[in-house]
């Protein structure tokens, strides 16, 4: 005959901070499937092509539970790895002049590696699913137990009860995991029910005394062991073994006789409690250090914050900015976990920050792009000058515009770097091609022009006995001279001082002979012009012409104020020595403009 319960004589549960946490440890803990872990490897020592193909070995051939410390280890090896060859090919792309904004690479174990992901991901979707279904059917098992439990409680057979609960019990252990969120609760009800079976049971009280005696051994072993694990000094360890044991205590071990069972579990709460308070110290300790963190991370972000590009006006400014903003990050990302409360705050900042760093940095960028297009199209245009001029034979006007185009393409700016190669290479070609035809011509060219320079210097030695042999030279003699001079041609560039002595020996021989100086000027004036037109110089015959109509000008003026001066003589004689000054500067100016005039005549009768 069973007696009935009394709420009154019911054990009540303890309640506490550091009970209550590890119920709710072990409630998190309780939808997890047992399966066997797979070896863990030294991913580190492992290359990106390693990695990949243990992913992927992993995921084919092991259930998706097994893997997952595996999977997040070769995910943060493969992450730090893959990081350092893209950081290390955007330093080669920008030491090669590229521009941060044009950076793309492209990697097929990168891709390949994407794809394996995505399959466990998917595996993994697929057994929680599963997971959560069964989850669902063992917590219906499980409330069916404590139904029938009750029931026989409440309509118990002396000779079978006891057989039945046996049953039960077993079922009940070998039911597989429940959600976490029914855990608790599920538990203590069942745990209560099994409690008043044991209370109310009269009959066969020899086998409920000997499970009692059982069950409080079982129990006191388990407090040694609490006991053992407050003395831990690794609390994470000594935490995580507690856990075990109040799973135990839950799951494996009935209840005590009422006697011993405030005892039993006063000692291991008691227990709990040390390794629960040393915990929190631990962690109230560790939210210190967080705190600390915190205040680094806000410094970093203040600083990134006050990183000033207003004044980066090229790619050099902006890339020391960059290398800055790069260097703060990491040292943001080096400073240990901050307080989870503050966390999203902190990340948001930081995040704000280093947003409108890249905004300003884009925009940037943005107009160098722009700027690049206009540079392509420039280059273009000088290519298109190059490819025309390359098979000119008009030399010096060639030479000129090549050298000129030369020189504007070094000013012109960065292009986008996948045409800069091939541009370049245009552009040199072009260019070679047409220096290789000019220095082929040169080196023909320098041949004759050193004979002419030797006949030249023989001219000179004879022009030289002449005028030491006291030999008259007339004017038709120094034309002679002159026309024979100029009929030889041109001499080497660095062989030009030859001219200098073949006109100094003119100036000589027009100071030794009666020769109109009129007509000396205008034999100097014409080699002059002719040695311009044989070097197609055309820029300095401009500038001689140029140089004439000046002088025209001024000897003009000069002759029109001398004139003006004569009035300002009243009542002069013509012996006066003042007028006859004037007067003979007027003669000497009128000269010199004839001259001048003669000069100017000859240089319109060209054609160039």
């Amino acid at each position: 005959m069973l007696e009935s319960v009394e709420t009154k004589n019911e054990v009540p549960i303890v309640s506490n901070k550091a009970i209550d946490e590890i119920d709710t440890k072990i409630a998190e803990s309780s939808e997890t499937i047992e399966h066997v872990r797979v070896e863990m490897k030294d991913y580190d020592n492992f290359s990106l092509e390693d990695l990949v193909a243990e992913l992927s070995k992993l995921v084919k051939e092991n259930p998706v539970q097994s893997i997952h410390s595996n999977v997040n280890k070769i995910k943060n090896t493969f992450n730090v790895k893959f990081g350092t060859l893209l950081k290390n090919e955007k330093s080669k792309f920008i030491e090669e002049g590229g521009n941060v904004v044009d950076f793309q690479y492209d990697n097929p174990i990168k891709s390949t590696y994407n794809s394996i992901l995505y399959d466990y991901k998917v595996k993994k979707n697929e057994f929680y699913a599963k997971q959560e279904n069964q989850l669902n059917e063992n917590l219906q098992v499980k409330l069916e137990l404590i139904e029938n439990l009750k029931m026989l409680i409440d309509n118990a057979d002396g000779s079978t009860m006891y057989k039945r609960f046996r049953e039960i019990q077993d079922k009940w252990r070998s039911t597989g995991p429940i959600p976490k969120a029914k855990y608790n609760d599920t538990w203590r009800t069942y745990q209560h029910h099994v409690e008043r079976f044991y209370d109310l049971l009269h009959l066969n009280n020899d086998l409920r005394d000997l499970d009692f005696k059982h069950n409080y051994e079982e129990k006191l072993k388990l407090v040694v062991k609490a006991e053992a694990l407050a003395e831990l000094d690794d609390i994470n360890l000594a935490f995580n073994e507690l856990q075990i044991l109040h799973k135990m205590w839950k799951e494996d071990i009935g209840p005590v006789d009422r006697a011993h069972r405030e005892e039993v579990w006063g000692r291991f709460s008691a227990a709990t409690k040390i390794v629960h308070d040393k915990r929190h110290d631990f962690f109230k300790n560790l939210r210190s250090k967080f705190d600390e963190n915190t205040e680094k991370k806000l410094s970093i972000i203040s600083e990134i914050e006050a990183v000033d590009t207003s004044g980066n006006k090229n790619r050099s400014d902006w890339q020391k900015s960059i290398n800055e903003i790069e260097e703060l990050r990491n040292k943001f990302f080096k400073i240990g976990q901050v307080p989870r409360a503050k966390s999203n705050d902190i990340w948001a900042k930081f995040k704000a920050a280093t947003r409108k760093f890249n905004i300003e940095k884009n925009n940037f960028f943005k107009d160098v792009k722009k700027e690049h297009l206009e540079n392509l199209n420039k280059k273009k245009l000088l290519i298109e000058k190059a490819l025309e001029l390359k098979d000119s034979e008009d030399w010096d006007v060639a030479t000129e515009v090549m050298k000129k185009i030369q020189a504007d393409w070094k000013n012109i700016g960065h292009v986008p770097r996948k045409y800069s190669d091939k541009l370049w290479k245009e552009f040199k070609d072009a260019c070679n091609y047409y220096f290789d035809r000019l220095h082929s011509e040169q080196d023909a060219g320098s041949k004759e022009e050193l004979e002419v320079f030797n006949k030249k210097k023989e001219l000179l030695k004879q022009i030289k006995e002449s005028i030491e042999n006291k030999v008259e030279i007339t004017l038709d003699k120094l034309k002679e001279y002159v026309n024979s001079w100029r009929k030889l041609g041109r001499v080497p560039f660095e062989m030009k001082h030859i001219e200098i002595k073949f006109n100094k020996l003119i100036d000589k021989i027009v100071a030794e002979n009666p020769i109109d100086v009129k007509e000396v000027e205008m034999i100097k004036f014409e080699n002059l012009i002719n040695s311009y037109l044989e070097q197609k110089n055309y820029k300095k015959l401009n500038g001689e012409q140029l140089f004439v109509r000046k002088k025209i000008d001024e000897t003009i003026r000069e002759i029109q104020q001398l004139e003006n001066n004569i009035g300002f003589i009243s009542n002069a004689t013509k012996d006066n020595p003042l007028l006859k000054n004037v007067m003979e500067n007027i003669r000497a100016y009128k000269e010199k403009l004839e001259i001048w005039k003669s000069k100017l005549a000859y240089l319109k009768k060209l054609d160039y």
